[in-house]
């Protein structure tokens, strides 16, 4: 009986942090109360950077602070304890250390550990309100469009990584080139190859702050010319976040319209009158309302075809011996 109610426990604990198909007045309870206590972190410490504000509310924001530590731990407790409702019937341990390795607990774990290292090693308070926040990452677990930004980014890292490779090469022949050129003109500015790599990177990024200009002729020609190159190189992250993204879109919006056309054929809804069920269905999906009806359009063309083809097949058999008659 004890573990019955343990596991009936863990269960319920699991279906309110982790599993995203549960929805239920409690669960959504939760998530807004953790996205306002998340959000009011991010203004805690941006409003603690303003000496006078801080200095006149200090007991509030430190009373705030150890409420959303108290708050956050709980719940990452809370989190590694009931995971295991993930994968009932593998080892709990293989399913918790999954969880703890994965980003979103990393996330959670980078919430809370500052404040706890502080404790033992003191932190600059300036830097301890940085790491705080971190604590904005933890708003991914809750807007599907953080979700599928991370998605974007962990399915095109191979090209992130060829382009970022790409960048190094060019900021390194870069500044080495500079530093050639202009290292007689300029010995102050370009004195060494790691001391020209700040010009390199901003003309590759295609930045340029002027605070570091070449002056002879040719660094001006190298300058240009890496100039031009930077304006491709520089794009090549944002194309291919754009292309990933537009990707996964298009993905999850086949998805979302298979998932609909399943419900309304397994509904047995009709489909011309039952408008309101439609709409609660296509609420329930997250289809926008011209998705639902283009799909709808679809089914019921497709629906007449299927009528038209079987009163073909009729006539097309004899009704005395079922031998196909020739067309």
């Amino acid at each position: 009986m004890r573990f019955t109610a343990w596991y009936t426990l863990r269960k319920f604990v699991y279906d309110n942090l982790h599993n995203e198909d549960y929805e239920k007045w409690f669960s959504r309870a939760i998530n807004f109360s953790l996205i306002f206590l998340i959000i009011g972190n991010v203004v805690a410490v941006l409003l603690e950077s303003i000496n006078d504000v801080y200095k006149a509310y200090q007991l509030y924001f430190d009373a705030f602070e150890d409420f959303s530590i108290i708050v956050f731990t709980v719940e990452y407790i809370l989190r590694f304890w009931s995971v295991a409702e993930k994968e009932p019937f593998d080892a709990e341990w293989r399913v918790r250390w999954k969880y703890v390795t994965s980003g979103a607990a990393i996330i959670d774990l980078l919430a809370i550990l500052p404040a706890y290292i502080n404790f033992f090693v003191h932190i600059d308070l300036r830097f301890l309100r940085i790491l705080r926040l971190l604590r904005l990452l933890k708003l991914t677990r809750y807007f599907i469009s953080l979700q599928i930004l991370l998605r974007v980014i962990e399915r095109e890292k191979g090209s992130f990584q060829a382009v970022i490779f790409i960048l190094v090469i060019m900021i390194v022949m870069a500044a080495a080139g500079i530093y050639v050129v202009e290292g007689r003109a300029q010995p102050e500015v370009f004195s060494s190859i790691p001391a020209s790599m700040w010009w390199a990177v901003v003309t590759l990024t295609t930045v340029g702050y002027g605070d570091v200009t070449p002056i002879t002729p040719l660094g001006r020609f190298l300058g240009a010319l890496i100039t031009i190159l930077g304006v491709g190189l520089a794009a090549l992250p944002a194309g291919i976040l754009a292309n990933g993204l537009a990707n996964e879109l298009e993905l999850r919006k086949q998805q979302l319209e298979l998932k609909f056309r399943d419900l309304l054929e397994s509904c047995e809804i009709d489909i011309i009158h039952d408008e309101d069920k439609i709409d609660d269905i296509r609420r329930d999906v997250g289809l926008s309302a011209e998705q639902t009806r283009d799909i709808v359009l679809q089914l019921i063309r497709e629906r007449k075809e299927q009528e038209l083809e079987r009163e073909k097949n009729k006539y097309c058999f004899c009704p005395n011996c079922g031998y196909k008659l020739p067309e």
